[in-house]
């Protein structure tokens, strides 16, 4: 801790806040007052007063030697183990996160920055009492590192008596340990960015990464960064996005789960733009075939790279028939973004990495992406991102309870500090939690009836905890139950999901329960 919490990196992070701060401040001011417009009756859509960007000629710049080729994309938390295995996975890219799959417990955001120090210097190892993990002697993966959302705030590093901003302690203490140490490897300081909602946040990073490099003697463009595209508003503004982050711009990510989570939000109050159980939205969906489509021929119109979504599942080691239908379906998806014309996709198990590489290898031949795939073919308008309608499906006992299940056992595990937890076969992180708080609101808000006619109420749900909690007790035995934090778990889903006013985060809501 003290190597990562040292007198110069602090000052660095204390720095960054506060120049950059204020501004955060006001875009997340202007964030709220955009959804309160939504919520009058505003309809979103792309930007007027940025239509000469739209319209000029503009590309991203060249991307480094080692980002040129993003087929297969391992994610995981920092955690030492968990890093090891990602850098063994013979993934091409890590996403190191510090976010989602991360909880912000000090401890946890300390011993990652530690871990991401080890593994660029390749001095990463961990002795168990069971196996010794070390590392396999390469190729590994180009490290790409993903701080926290705009929103959060870090309360363990204040500057001038108020809490730092997040993802300026995750950014700042990242980059000033380790830029110079990964140029002198052949590599950079490579970001993934979430959560934003408009090109005027994606401008604010830009302007704190030339402010980074500037002072610490780092070329400016040395920092590159692939957006994720995960909420609604931002859809509309792919371009402004890549146009702001000029010149340090690497590409998009469709990050699903938190696309679906951001339309619940946005939406939260309009009965024209319910979704059904989580199960049934799928990639095929008209409003979700559009924001891929769209993402991909936006980014290569640029010269950007268009990076796919999520496979969440978790191999079983003793059901072959559970794995059998799984990677199926997992090959269906990844085979339909690779023919769409992404350039890679993202896993959440190394025995998932060997699945993604070969569809993309089949497509991309000796090719390291797919940039000459231009698609011209391509035309969304606003009405096509925002046809909820037309999904199908419908909201089901079963799929209530499947929200009330997964979000209690992903809120116990946050809670005790583990931010990437596997639940019924899949990888379940802070976005997918936030669907299923956020749908069993938006039903009750919304009046929505079950297929049997029965009211989705407060009083329903609280029936369904007790039946789920009871599973989960007999699941994982009164030994873990008593020293799980089960009852605050239910707490804390009750405040998300049942509370009269709508959390926008239940990360920010969780975040005084922990250390």
């Amino acid at each position: 801790m003290t190597e990562i919490l040292s007198d110069e990196a602090v000052a660095f992070v204390a720095d960054l806040n506060r120049r950059f701060r204020p501004r955060r401040n006001e875009l997340l001011q202007a964030r709220a007052a955009r959804r309160a417009e939504i919520a009058a009756g505003a309809t979103l859509g792309f930007l007027a007063e940025t239509a000469d960007i739209r319209a000029a000629e503009w590309s991203a710049p060249p991307a480094p030697a080692d980002l040129s080729d993003r087929r297969v994309e391992i994610t995981g938390p920092t955690e030492r183990k968990m890093t090891i295995n990602a850098l063994n996975s013979g993934a091409k890219v890590w996403l190191a996160d510090l976010e989602d799959a991360n909880t912000p417990h000090w401890s946890n955001v300390v011993d990652g920055q530690q871990n991401l120090h080890d593994a660029i210097r390749r001095t990463i190892s961990l002795e168990t009492e069971k196996k010794t993990y070390e590392l396999n002697g390469g190729p590994y993966p180009t490290i790409v590192m993903r701080p926290r959302g705009w929103h959060l705030d870090e309360r363990h590093l204040p500057v001038d008596g108020e809490p730092a901003v997040g993802a300026l302690v995750d950014f700042g203490l990242y980059f000033f340990h380790n830029a110079a140490e990964l140029i002198s490897r052949g590599s950079g300081p490579y970001f993934y960015l979430p959560k934003m909602e408009s090109h005027k946040e994606a401008a604010l990073w830009n302007d704190v990464f030339t402010y980074a490099q500037e002072k610490l003697g780092i070329p400016v463009g040395t920092i590159r960064a692939t957006v994720l595209i995960e909420t609604i508003p931002a859809a509309f503004e792919m371009e402004e996005i890549l146009h702001a982050l000029r010149p340090h711009i690497s590409g998009l990510n469709a990050g699903r789960w938190d696309y679906l989570f951001s339309i619940i939000k946005y939406f939260r109050d309009n009965p024209n733009m319910i979704l059904p159980d989580r199960a049934a939205v799928t990639m095929t969906a008209p409003f979700m075939r559009a924001y891929t489509e769209l993402l991909v021929s936006t980014c290569h119109k640029r010269g950007a790279f268009a990076m796919g979504g999520m496979a969440a599942f978790i191999p079983s080691r003793r059901d072959p028939a559970v794995n059998e239908v799984a990677l199926a379906k997992v090959r269906e998806d990844k085979e339909r973004e690779a023919g769409d014309g992404f350039d890679g996709s993202w896993v959440a198990h190394p025995d998932l990495v060997p699945v993604c590489g070969e569809i993309f290898g089949r497509v991309l031949g000796d090719r390291p992406n797919q940039l000459a795939k231009k698609r011209p073919d391509v035309a969304v308008d606003a009405a096509d991102l925002l046809h909820v309608a037309g999904t199908g499906g419908s909201v089901t006992r079963a799929g209530l309870h499947n929200n009330v299940n997964v979000a209690l056992q992903y809120l116990e595990a946050w809670l005790r500090g583990n931010g990437a937890v596997a639940i019924h076969n899949l990888m379940e992180d802070a976005a997918t939690a936030e669907i299923s708080r956020s749908q069993v609101w938006q039903w009750i808000h919304n009046g929505v009836k079950l297929e049997d006619g029965t009211p989705i109420t407060a009083e329903l749900v609280g029936r369904i905890e007790d039946e789920e909690l009871a599973k989960i007790r007999e699941t994982v035995g009164d030994e873990a139950w008593t020293a799980g934090r089960y009852d605050d778990a239910r707490k804390l889903f009750e405040r998300v999901a049942l509370a009269d006013d709508f959390a926008d985060f239940l990360t920010s809501a969780a975040y005084d329960s922990i250390d």
